[in-house]
């Protein structure tokens, strides 16, 4: 009977979860580049890249930034995160013809600030500066990603032609090792499966999420929700910042993008791991029994359809295969997307059994006083900007 039961609770999750919940297992939106007519009356456009110790990436990064083709006015701000190895002399070196690079050293953390938030905000501060009229867009990436040319000018277009106030993309992912090959798809199927973008893209959701490699929003919204003060303890900033726009009557665009990719690698599982562990937590609020439901949620969904299928009998066996078969199934178009082969569905319950040791390691770390470490930073204490689960 008990295992009748589990084998009808699989399959009935993954009816819903396939049926009725925001066809997270699509491919999703993609834009298109558009073509850049100068004729036009682009609004201008700040770009803010906070940078903690990437010497090995900021020069690309800020290379492509600066040879965007967009045809309204363009600034550059990189904020030197107080970076032990020499991030802020590599940016500036870049070949800056426009000048339209600023090079800005990041003052000492305040405290309740995260580090990531306290860069942007500094530089959100001299775009201000540089350009007073609040118009336009501030356009928020990492020092690890690189962006085709007509990358910023196809956000503007979308946001403009959609009346958005904050347009996000999904960038592309290293997947090159066999790590990350096994790894990091199932890392963007989770984040859809946990915010649908069907669902963050319909103004009558109240689901809100965004990719923090990709963030353009509309100066006006950001001054709407009180600015980058009004997230500055957030851990998960991204999703902070879209579920405050949304909350405030914004609308969003969450998709994937073919026109920006990192250029960070993954190449170990334990570089995956950390990935994980570093916010995993913070999205459970740091709740104990949040923990307990999602390992009991991710052993349902992920797990418990391969155990049944593969050593039940009679209907149990056949409801397992059922939700088992459902769940590799919904993956196809995220592996897909990467360019891999179908078969790697076949390791789903592996790699769902990796990302809840992760959350259940992040747990630890944080009940051990370790708390939340990224860039030789750690912050131990919770805070009360984490987007709802």
């Amino acid at each position: 009977m008990v295992l009748l039961l589990t084998a009808s609770l699989c399959a009935l999750v993954w009816l819903v979860l396939i049926c009725f919940h925001g066809r997270f297992w699509q491919g999703g939106p993609i834009l298109d580049p558009v073509p850049v007519a100068a004729a036009e009356d682009w609004p201008p456009v700040c770009v803010v890249v906070p940078a903690r110790d990437e010497a090995g990436s900021v020069q690309a990064c800020v290379g492509s930034l600066l040879g965007q083709a967009y045809p309204g006015a363009l600034r550059l701000i990189l904020v030197d995160d107080n970076s032990t190895d020499g991030t802020g002399g590599l940016a500036r070196a870049v070949p800056d013809p426009l000048r339209r690079l600023a090079v800005i050293t990041g003052r000492e953390r305040p405290p309740g600030w995260s580090g990531k938030l306290w860069a942007v905000a500094q530089g959100v501060a001299e775009a201000r500066r540089q350009m007073p009229e609040d118009t336009g867009y501030v356009f928020l990436t990492d020092a690890d990603i690189t962006h085709d040319p007509a990358h910023i000018a196809t956000l503007v277009a979308k946001a403009r032609a959609d009346g958005l106030d904050m347009v996000s993309e999904m960038v592309e992912l290293n997947c090159a090792s066999v790590a990350e090959q096994m790894l990091v798809p199932a890392f963007v199927f989770f984040f859809a499966l946990l915010y649908p973008f069907a669902r963050v893209n319909d103004p009558r959701s109240r689901v809100a999420g965004a990719a923090g490699g990709s963030i353009l929003v509309h100066r006006a919204a950001l001054a709407r929700i009180g600015g980058i003060e009004s997230l500055r303890g957030a851990l998960i900033d991204d999703c902070t910042l879209a579920t405050h726009v949304k909350r405030s009557g914004g609308r969003l665009y969450l998709g994937h993008s073919r026109l920006a990719r990192s250029i960070r690698p993954y190449p170990h599982p334990v570089d995956v791991w950390r990935m994980v562990a570093r916010t995993a937590y913070v999205q459970l609020r740091y709740s104990p029994l949040m923990l307990v439901g999602t390992v009991l949620g991710m052993v349902v969904v992920w797990m418990a359809p391969m155990l049944l299928a593969l050593f039940g009998h009679g209907l149990p066996r056949l409801l397992g295969a059922v939700a088992w078969i459902a769940s590799m199934a919904s993956f196809v178009p995220t592996l897909r997307r990467f360019r891999l082969s179908p078969a790697w569905a076949l390791l789903l319950p592996l790699v769902a059994l990796f990302y809840t040791a992760a959350t259940i390691g992040s747990a630890i770390d944080h009940h051990r006083g370790r708390g939340v470490v990224w860039k030789s930073r750690a912050y131990r204490e919770p805070n009360g900007n984490a987007p709802p689960k």
